[in-house]
Order: C-alpha cells, then sequence, then structure tokens
C-alpha cells in the first residue's frame, strides 16, 4: 500500500517547554525510540484503519472501549542542530519534539466532514449515529482549546503559503533505502518574521481573503508554540508522485518568496508569471485526486 499523499507543517517544541504529564509520556516514549518522518503518515493510516475493525468500531484513534481518550505517545523528533536558523532566532534546547496529536486531528477533519458531506455518504463512512459522532468530535476538538496540534496537513498538494516560512535555499533531499524525503526546516522565529511580513503584503495587495486569510491563520497557529521551537515543512507521501525530474523543476519556494517581493514592489507582471509557473505545476499532482 503506497504511502498517503498527504504533505506536513510541523512544530517541533523543545520537550522541556511541554507542561506535565504530556511532557513524562513523551520523555518515556523516546527512550523507546521515536518515530521516523518516513513512517509517520502509515503510521497514521494504521491507527486509523484499527478503528474501524475493532469490535464495536471506535469513532477516532486513540480513542478507549469508553469513547475517552487513551494515552498516546506517537511523536517525531528533530535535533536542533538540524534546524538553520538567522541571527536572531534560538532553536531548542533539544531534545525538540511534534506529537502526532492524531486524536485531535482526527477530530477537526470529521467534524469538517460531517457538516459538507451529502447525507448518504455520512452515513455510509460513520458507524454512529451522525449528530452522536458530530457531539462527541467536537468535543474532542474543544479540549484542543488550550493546546494546538502540533501537524497540519494537505492532500494532493502544497498550500502556497506554506512556503513563505521557509528559507528556499534551505530544501534537504534524502534518498535512503528506497524511501524519498523533500523537507524544510525553519527556526520558529524566523517562520514567524516570514509569515507575518508575507500577511501584511498580501493584505495590502490582494486584500483578506484567499491567500492572506491562510497566511493570518497560519500565524496565529505559530504563535501557540514555544518561541524556541522549529516548524517542518515536509512533502511527505506527495514525493511519490514526483520524479527526479521534477523535484529539479520545482521552484516552488522560490516562486513564492519572488510573488510576495513582486507584490510589496508593484510588479504585477512578475506576479502573475510566478504565480501561473507555480499553477502550472502543481495542478498536475493535484489532478490525481480526481483519478482516485
Amino acid at each position: 500500500m503506497p504511502e498517503p499523499f498527504v504533505a506536513y507543517l510541523r512544530v517541533y517544541e523543545p520537550l522541556s517547554s511541554i507542561d506535565s504529564p504530556l511532557r513524562e509520556r513523551l520523555a518515556a516514549t523516546l527512550e523507546q525510540g521515536a518515530l521516523e518522518p518516513t513512517v509517520a503518515a502509515t503510521r497514521e493510516q494504521d491507527q486509523w484503519l484499527r478503528t474501524q475493525v475493532t469490535a464495536p468500531p471506535k469513532l477516532l484513534p486513540g480513542d478507549g472501549a469508553d469513547g475517552t481518550a487513551e494515552q498516546s505517545g506517537d511523536v517525531l523528533t528533530l535535533d536542533p542542530e538540524s534546524v538553520p536558523s538567522g541571527p536572531a532566532a534560538t532553536v531548542g534546547p533539544g531534545p525538540l519534539v511534534c506529537p502526532l496529536d492524531l486524536r485531535g486531528r482526527s477530530a477537526a477533519a470529521l467534524v469538517g466532514f460531517l457538516g459538507a458531506a451529502e447525507v448518504p455518504l455520512r452515513a455510509a463512512v460513520v458507524s454512529l449515529p451522525v449528530q452522536k459522532a458530530k457531539n462527541q468530535a467536537s468535543a474532542v476538538v474543544s479540549e484542543l482549546a488550550e493546546n494546538a496540534v502540533h501537524v497540519l496537513s494537505s492532500t494532493w498538494t502544497v498550500p502556497l503559503p506554506w512556503f513563505v516560512l521557509v528559507d528556499p535555499a534551505e530544501r534537504v533531499t534524502e534518498d535512503e533505502d528506497g524511501k524519498r524525503r523533500v523537507c524544510w526546516r525553519v527556526a520558529m522565529a524566523d517562520a514567524r518574521r516570514r509569515v507575518a511580513r508575507a500577511h501584511s503584503v498580501a493584505r495590502d495587495s490582494i486584500g483578506d481573503g484567499g491567500p492572506t486569510k491562510i497566511l493570518r491563520e497560519t500565524g496565529r497557529w505559530l504563535e501557540r508554540f514555544h518561541p524556541h521551537s522549529a516548524v517542518e515543512l515536509d512533502y511527505g507521501g506527495l514525493v511519490q508522485m514526483m520524479s527526479r525530474s521534477d523535484l529539479d523543476a520545482d521552484t516552488s519556494a522560490e516562486d513564492v518568496h519572488a510573488i510576495i517581493d513582486a507584490m510589496e514592489s508593484g510588479d504585477t507582471v512578475e506576479v502573475g508569471e510566478r504565480y501561473e509557473a507555480l499553477r502550472d505545476f502543481w495542478s498536475e499532482f493535484a489532478a490525481h485526486e480526481r483519478y482516485n
């Protein structure tokens, strides 16, 4: 089974900054061994499928028999030394950890699905009465009010505003044991600075909707984490659709940064040309969703 075609934006916080008892659970997990990013997606997929084959089926990954949360320690980790940072940015101390927060993320996705899907599809997918399922998932989402999830995900494509956060020159491409990975890592302070500037420029240029709204929401999300955290943009399973020539031709981060600069200087021709190049590049991969 292929890895899910999902890209990720992750935050890794210093373990020492996380409140108890979660800090102790994550520390115990690290002693046993953290997950590798290349297997995180299949781990999440496996956990979700297991909820559907239990008797009776569970609504969300991490649900106990009574519907309350079971303890889950699935976590990714990152060495602060692997995170490029500007002179005004601090990362660490290590270890940096990124809990998968799968139960909360699944609940938020389920609430969105139940609100948008047609009635026959909702009935086919959800084992509980729809309103009961929505109430349970909404209750889990409300528990996240004080603790933001550490992972955002996007299927079939990468939201272009995410590229604002990274330095185009710092892309990491790994290819080990048949597992290809493409990602950027950035200090939280640098990510916040870049998204704040991009939001200001985009708001003045194109108003508050569309990409500007995504930038605003992303900036607010980043503010909820420790200032010495790291941010990672990971192509995840999308690289399965990309050839080596596709990756060589991928200038998405450069194009997005150039668009912000062009918006700031009022160069509408540059904005249009760069956006068209981005649309042409990513539309090929996004089209796979229609085939599935």
